[in-house]
């Protein structure tokens, strides 16, 4: 029997190379002849850079950017060739700020635009912005001052707060800088900037805002678009990372699912000739997986391959039928499997045993 193994990340306790090797070790366990492929995923959220590093090789250079709230915090581009790949997450995700410390109205992307301007200046005439899992809610104003780009009236690197009384862009120095390079956004959302399904309203009270503030952020980054390109606010991708979509889109970039690119760049659709069952998973699988998540994508692949494809999560937030919609053919939890607490404590074990039962199941 040949299994592909292709998760995501399970947020706050798993990369997907370490969920990967989980899934494998418990599926061994049950089906020692298994011939089990990991093939670890991400959308282009946390991780991005890690999965890409372990599919393509290529050089990883050390940079010094800001978090969100300015302190110092090491981040990395990868260069393959004359194309860097680098991660929002790691210069400004939610994960690197604990929960009673966030301050998304003061959050800034200005870390980002760094991380950009080092894969420019690491001699990069590609670079791919994996685009997810931030903290930050600032239209990617922050990144663009990062580049060069100034405004009149208010403050673009300091997230939306910054952004009242704002009367002008000018982002020509943001063009120059990036002048001659191809941006390519990979997103792991296709929202746009603003309104009911934009980036504020969709995301951000996870990251904090209240009731208030999301009406004030959303309204500042109305600002920032009337003032800039009110058209590329309305385009999929645009309220990616707290809006870093936007403000990549006003510098050129293209836009492409993240889960899709790294689908491409790890090869998954050749490592599944010949599969007999796929196994995907992230840490909460629910309805909002249709949205560029990992599970979708790989379902989506292993259905044209006609593969069945089954999802291990830390906790499974859908029914039978919506899974179904999605191209999965059954979903089991880590939480209902060994209990919230020992899922967190021993996370790598606790996937390892949920993988290893439904290999009963599944490994024949």
């Amino acid at each position: 029997m040949r299994v592909v193994i292709a998760p995501d990340k399970f947020a706050g306790t798993l990369s997907a190379v370490e969920a990967a090797a989980a899934i494998t070790t418990g599926w061994r366990r049950r089906v020692p002849g298994a011939e089990l492929v990991e093939v670890p995923m991400s959308d282009g959220g946390p991780g991005f850079v890690d999965v890409l590093h372990a599919a393509r090789g290529g050089d990883l250079v050390a940079v010094t950017v800001p978090d969100p709230y300015g302190e110092p915090v090491p981040a990395t581009v990868l260069l393959v060739g004359t194309t860097a790949y680098i991660e929002t997450a790691q210069a400004v995700g939610l994960h690197l700020t604990p929960v009673g410390q966030r301050r998304p109205m003061h959050g800034s992307t200005l870390g980002v635009g760094l991380l950009v301007a080092a894969a420019v200046d690491a001699g990069a005439t590609t670079v791919v912005i994996g685009a997810g899992g931030t903290a930050t809610n600032d239209g990617g104003a922050g990144l663009l001052a990062g580049l060069g780009a100034s405004a009149t009236g208010a403050s673009l690197d300091a997230g939306p707060a910054g952004l009242h009384g704002i009367s002008a862009v000018d982002l020509v120095g943001a063009h120059e800088r990036v002048a001659g390079v191809e941006l390519v956004l990979a997103s792991d959302v296709d929202v746009p900037l603003l309104g009911l399904m934009g980036a504020t309203k969709a995301f951000g009270p996870q990251k904090g805002l209240n009731d208030e503030e999301l009406l004030i952020a959303d309204g500042r980054l109305q600002a920032l678009a009337e003032l800039t390109d009110r058209k590329l606010a309305a385009q999929k991708g645009a309220g990616a990372a707290g809006g870093i979509g936007f403000a990549l889109l006003l510098l050129g970039a293209t836009r492409t699912p993240g889960v899709e690119l790294v689908a491409e760049a790890v090869g998954l659709s050749d490592r599944l000739v010949g599969a007999d069952l796929v196994v995907t998973g992230e840490g909460a699988f629910d309805f909002s997986s249709r949205s560029g998540k990992v599970p979708y994508g790989v379902a989506q692949l292993a259905t044209q391959a006609l593969v069945p494809c089954i999802a291990l999560a830390g906790q499974v937030l859908i029914g039978s039928r919506e899974m179904r919609t999605l191209g999965i053919e059954a979903a089991y939890s880590v939480v209902d499997r060994v209990g919230e607490e020992r899922a967190f404590a021993a996370p790598a074990e606790a996937l390892a045993e949920l993988a290893e039962r439904v290999a009963r199941t599944w490994g024949r």
